[in-house]
């Protein structure tokens, strides 16, 4: 945590080129005023204003040559690292290093109030906002604000009236995936969600919802074997029994 303004980091390092905002040692790009902690990085970002590492292919500038032989691998489909549990290939060993992840169960990054892990900074970062508030991503026709930029870009749609998820079969168009997915089970009948009381199934979960709110809400399934009334709720049926059986509550034996 910076001690100046209570900013926190997930590394040292970024909190080191933080500080420096704070002391003014830092060192400034004049093209897109982008500050760095030391001259050699400034230098490096410079390359990508003089386009010394410039992408045949589609024109991208990058700051060392690294960087650009990673990119023109998007633009060939060559994958030189492979990874040894289930062969799947990647265009560079920092990607590798992620997905090998998944089958070693690593999460390095660990959140510095709930210490839930994660094996990506990126989720770690968008899972901190959950204890912030932090909604950095804000939309530019309601001024309505998300944690996560994905969120947002959904939202925008309502606004822009986009459906890029279309149905193979009817051609009819979706917002959201998840919309396109509950769609589908119109054409292959497919009721995932099922009810607990009467075994009655639906192919969406508001629809099993209000199903048990309208049908359900006021069941009673619990049966008294002396008399046979029935009751909503199992302790209803057991405090009903005793008047049959004579039994004694706590509170009449407390007394």
């Amino acid at each position: 945590m910076c001690t100046v303004c209570q900013k926190r980091f997930t590394r040292k390092d970024s909190l080191k080129t933080h500080s420096k905002r704070h002391t003014g040692d830092v060192f400034s790009c004049n093209e897109c005023e982008k500050c760095f902690s030391s001259l050699n990085s400034l230098s490096q970002h410079m390359n990508i204003h003089i386009s010394k590492y410039k992408c045949t292919e589609c024109g991208r500038c990058f700051e060392c040559s690294s960087h650009l032989a990673v990119h023109t691998r998007s633009h060939s489909g060559e994958k030189p690292f492979e990874c040894t549990v289930c062969s799947k290939r990647f265009a560079s060993s920092g990607y590798l290093v992620l997905h090998s992840r998944i089958h070693s169960g690593e999460k390095p990054y660990k959140c510095h109030i709930c210490d839930k892990a994660f094996s990506l900074s990126g989720d770690l970062n968008v899972h901190v906002r959950v204890h912030t508030g932090d909604k950095p991503y804000k939309c530019s026709f309601c001024n309505k604000s998300f944690s996560q930029l994905g969120s947002l870009g959904v939202h925008s749609r309502i606004h822009s009236g986009e459906k890029p998820y279309k149905c193979h079969m009817c051609d009819k168009t979706f917002s959201q995936s998840g919309h396109l997915n509950d769609h589908m089970r119109v054409h292959t009948g497919d009721k995932p969600y099922k009810c607990s009381l009467c075994n009655t199934s639906f192919s969406r979960s508001r629809s099993l919802q209000q199903h048990k709110r309208h049908v359900h809400s006021d069941i009673r399934s619990y049966c008294c074997t002396y008399c046979g009334k029935l009751f909503t709720t199992n302790g209803n049926l057991k405090r009903h029994v005793r008047t049959h059986t004579g039994e004694a509550t706590f509170a009449a034996v407390a007394q």
